[in-house]
């Protein structure tokens, strides 16, 4: 490779809880200076007088305005529902207790 960055695949790998067999360690080993090398190149980029940008163009205040609409009909949005308890979707308790 171009550069001389060296990345500690097996450092990575751990600090990501992955493990990772010799093979893909150099796999990825020669994957991560590409991408590095394409960080230096990107940098050799004049950029002087250019103003950074999000976008590629201006957009200001794309919202549309409120405006009140009828809204979907109660039994069409619980058609599809895999539980109901009247007129409400019911759901699975995910609070779990505080253990004492």
């Amino acid at each position: 490779m171009g550069n001389d960055v060296k990345i500690d695949v097996a450092y990575v790998a751990e600090l990501a809880r992955l493990e990772l067999t010799d093979e893909e360690k150099a796999l990825f080993q020669k994957q991560m200076e590409g991408i590095v090398d394409w960080v230096a190149k990107i940098k050799e980029v004049d950029v002087e007088g250019v103003p950074p940008t999000m976008h590629g163009h201006e957009e200001v205040n794309a919202f549309r305005e409120d405006e009140v609409r009828p809204s979907m009909e109660r039994e069409l949005a619980l058609a599809n529902a895999p539980a109901r308890t009247g007129d409400e979707f019911k759901l699975p308790k995910i609070v779990e207790g505080a253990e004492s």
